[in-house]
């Protein structure tokens, strides 16, 4: 099985997305990231095209060892001298070396003629080999270059001494076959070309960077660049993550594989997404939101019998948590269930019919139904007379210089009170950790959530939380001009319903053994 070397120019095409300016802090870490990855070549940037470019290579330069750090150059000595210096201590340095062949790039960018295109490219290609063993050079605009003169440019390129060829399709202009075809005509003519290693770079102008990187894969390519999510110029680059993960489900059809860890690829591209500030879309394929999402009934239903019957891979391939079976009203009985037996409720079928009933009246008119939803309607069957706890007061210390400390006293049952104190990393926490010691059960507070229900400065401030104990999900809310009156109130309301759930009808045992405390109680 041949290995496809993964190319990655994120931190270069990538960043030349219009509004993406990189530090080079954050470079680093990107760099660091596509290192845990698996990259084979991280394409650090372009280090003559201004100072702070150039400290960023360098920069990654050092922090990289074991993926092969690159440096983007035009066919000029200058441009591999501050390459060199860029990169002097990388480990595994390579340059990049390009210059346009195409019709319309010769006669209106570099008005230069066939022959002067290759004598440029071979005089920098030779310069550049003085100081680098691994050399790329791309013809840009491949895909739009004459086939046989690119037959004298691949020839040019082996005689030279580069290592990579890279024929792009820079504006993404080319069809699927017709990329495959460029990579066999060349291969067919220059019978030497065995001697490097040939790359495709895609752009997606019309949404075929993918499809075309995956047909040079078909064509023989030993190697493929790209960016992460396909961020790049205009409509961006072949989506490295997409393409490994074609590569990875479809084994059977493409004979190939690459190195990466494609556990690594949610991080990958929620760092990108997070430090270029260009938000992935949910329908985007392999990392979008909804990539591993079902909604429809029909859907849900075969994936609960069979997963297999609508994803063609696991979520955990690529580091996602799970399936997402999204409630909304396109949704079923079935996965309406499951989401309630998940949540820790084992309700009857008469029960769940009845909720479900409202829950379809309630998800005509909600986009998604989220879990709070999904406990809200359970949780106003309960019986909330059945008040086990109740908030007497609370006590809180804290300031800049101290440790919060909080004190509560609760009635247990309406008859017994209790007092307790704890101290916390804020007041919140301080608050429920004093809570937790006088139920005497330990919970998981699994969310907290604070809105503004009315306006002004003396606003209410309305708090939501979620608890969490063997398996059974409650929560609880507070409404207080006071936030942390309403948090300790939520708080408490939960482990109630918590109580009732888990049939703890008896006084617990830390109850009784602080019932009566003189210090703190009454």
């Amino acid at each position: 099985m041949r290995t496809i070397k993964i190319f990655d120019t994120t931190l270069r095409d990538g960043e030349q997305s219009p509004g993406v300016n990189l530090s080079q802090k954050e470079k680093v870490e990107i760099a660091l990231q596509l290192e845990r990855l698996g990259v084979d070549l991280i394409e650090a940037g372009f280090a003559a095209a201004s100072p702070g470019d150039f400290a960023s290579v360098q920069a990654v330069a050092k922090a990289v060892k074991n993926s092969s750090v690159v440096s983007l150059a035009r066919s000029v000595k200058k441009d591999i001298d501050a390459a060199r210096e860029a990169l002097k201590d990388a480990e595994h340095p390579c340059l990049h070396i390009f210059l346009a062949t195409s019709p319309i790039h010769r006669e209106y960018k570099l008005c230069m003629t066939k022959e002067q295109v290759l004598e440029q490219a071979a005089e920098a290609i030779a310069y550049g080999k003085k100081f680098f063993s691994e050399i790329e050079f791309s013809a840009e605009d491949a895909g739009r270059t004459e086939l046989d003169f690119l037959v004298e440019v691949a020839q040019m390129a082996v005689k030279n001494g580069a290592t990579v060829l890279n024929l792009p399709d820079t504006v993404g202009y080319l069809t699927p076959a017709e990329y495959a075809h460029i990579f066999k005509y060349v291969a067919e003519q220059v019978p030497d070309l065995g001697k490097l290693r040939l790359s495709a770079h895609c752009h997606d102008d019309l949404g075929m960077a993918v499809a075309n990187s995956l047909a040079a894969v078909e064509a023989g390519v030993g190697q493929i660049e790209g960016t992460i999510n396909g961020i790049g110029e205009r409509a961006g680059n072949a989506a490295i993550e997409e393409v490994a993960v074609a590569i990875e489900t479809r084994k059977d059809f493409y004979p190939a594989a690459t190195r990466l860890n494609l556990r690594e690829i949610a991080r990958t591209s929620r760092l990108v997404s997070k430090l270029t500030g260009m938000f992935v879309p949910g329908n985007k394929a392999v990392v979008g939101a909804n990539a591993f999402a079902h909604e429809s009934g029909i859907h849900q239903d075969g994936m609960l019998k069979n997963e297999a019957t609508y994803e063609i891979m696991r979520p955990e391939l690529v580091g996602h948590d799970r399936t997402n079976l999204v409630l909304g009203k396109h949704s079923g009985r079935h996965a309406f269930r499951e989401r309630l037996k998940d949540l820790g409720y084992t309700l009857a079928d008469e029960q769940v019919n009845q909720l479900f009933v409202r829950f379809k009246k309630l998800a005509d008119r909600k986009k998604t139904m989220d879990d709070d939803d999904v406990i809200a309607l359970v949780e106003e069957r309960l019986d909330d007379s059945a008040e086990i706890f109740s908030l007497e007061y609370f006590h809180l210390s804290y300031g800049t210089q101290s440790v919060p400390t909080a004190t509560v006293r609760v009635t247990y049952k309406g008859e017994q009170v209790i007092g307790e104190a704890a101290c916390g990393n804020g007041s919140v926490d301080a608050i429920y950790k004093a809570i937790d010691r006088v139920v005497g059960v330990d919970v998981e507070l699994v969310d907290y959530k604070i809105a503004s229900v009315t306006h002004g400065k003396d606003a209410l401030g309305e708090v939501f939380v979620q608890l969490r104990k063997d398996g059974v999900t409650v929560q609880g809310r507070g409404v207080s001009t006071d936030v942390l009156e309403a948090s300790a109130r939520a708080y408490i309301e939960a482990v109630n319903r918590l109580f009732v759930r888990l049939g703890h009808d008896s006084r617990p045992a830390a109850v009784g053994a602080v019932a009566g405390a003189s210090a703190l109680g009454s």
